[in-house]
C-alpha cells in the first residue's frame, strides 16, 4: 500500500524529536503506530539511521536498537547494499486480529470506559479546534479522507475501513494545527482504533459512521466547534460501546 499524502502536521507528529522519556522503547511505538495506522505505508523506505537519530533528537545507537525491535516484530525488513535501508512491512489482517482479540480479553470494562472518556475528550478538543482553524487545505484533505472512507466502505475489506477511518480522524487532528494533539491522535489510533473495529460494522453501523463523518466535516467546515466537538465525542462513544458489548461476550463463561 503506498503511503498516503499526509499533511506537514501528520509527518512532522510521526518525525518530531522525543520527549525526555523517549528512549528505543518510544520510537518502536511511535513508529509502529504510523504503520499499524497506514501512514508510513506497506514498502515505504524509512530514513537512514543517522538522518532518523537527527530528527528524532537521540542517538543513532538507540534508533539501531529500535529499527532491530521492529524487525523482530515484523513491521521493518532491511536490505543491504546499494539501494538498501529499512522498508516497512505492514502486518496482515490475520496476525492483527489474534492480536487484538486476546489484548481485548485482557482489558476490563473500566478500562475500556476509562480509555473511551479518554478518547472522546481529545476527539472533541481536535474537532473543536479544527473548526477554529482549519485551512482550506486542511479542509480538502479531510474531505478526502471522508471519500476514502466512503470507498472503503463499499468494499468488504473491515482492514481497509478501519485504516481509513483512522486516516479520518488522524486529519481531524492535524486540522487543529497542533503537533502534539496529531502525535496523541496517532498514538490512540493505533492503541485503540484496531480495538474499535473487532466488532466489525454491518450495513447500518456503515451508514451511521458515513454519516457522522460527513456531519463532523460540515460541523469543521461551518466553523460550529461546539457541534463538531459534540458529534466527535458522539462518535467515539457509540463505538466503545459497541466494544464493550464484544469484550462482555469474549469473557463470558
Amino acid at each position: 500500500m503506498p503511503a498516503r499524502d499526509a499533511s506537514a502536521v501528520t509527518r512532522l507528529a510521526v518525525f518530531a524529536p522525543l520527549d525526555s522519556l523517549g528512549r528505543a522503547e518510544t520510537i518502536v511505538r511511535r513508529l509502529a503506530d504510523a504503520i499499524s495506522l497506514g501512514l508510513l505505508g506497506d514498502g515505504e523506505q524509512l530514513p537512514s539511521e543517522p538522518d532518523l537519530a537527527g530528527q528524532l533528537g537521540v542517538a543513532t545507537v538507540t534508533v539501531r536498537e529500535a529499527l532491530g525491535e521492529l524487525r523482530r516484530q515484523g513491521l521493518i525488513v532491511t536490505r543491504r547494499g546499494r539501494g538498501g535501508g529499512s522498508f516497512v512491512r505492514a502486518p496482515t489482517p490475520g496476525e492483527i486480529t489474534g492480536h487484538l482479540r486476546r489484548r481485548l480479553r485482557e482489558l476490563s470494562v473500566e478500562d475500556l470506559r476509562d480509555l473511551g472518556d479518554h478518547y472522546s475528550s481529545l476527539a472533541a478538543g481536535a474537532a473543536l479546534l479544527a473548526a477554529e482553524r482549519a485551512a482550506p487545505e486542511d479542509l480538502g484533505r479531510l474531505e478526502e479522507a471522508g471519500r476514502a472512507f466512503t470507498r472503503a466502505c463499499a468494499a468488504p475489506d473491515r482492514e481497509a475501513q478501519h485504516r481509513a477511518d483512522g486516516w479520518f480522524h488522524v486529519e481531524v487532528a492535524a486540522a487543529a494545527q497542533s503537533a502534539r494533539l496529531t502525535r496523541e491522535e496517532i498514538r490512540l489510533q493505533t492503541e485503540i482504533g484496531p480495538l474499535l473495529w473487532l466488532p466489525g460494522a454491518d450495513s447500518e453501523i456503515r451508514r451511521r459512521l458515513l454519516k457522522q463523518h460527513g456531519d463532523l466535516v460540515r460541523a469543521i467546515a461551518e466553523q460550529d466547534g461546539g457541534e463538531a466537538a459534540r458529534l466527535a465525542r458522539l462518535h467515539v462513544g457509540e463505538s466503545f460501546e459497541r466494544l464493550i458489548e464484544l469484550h462482555l461476550g469474549l469473557v463470558r463463561p
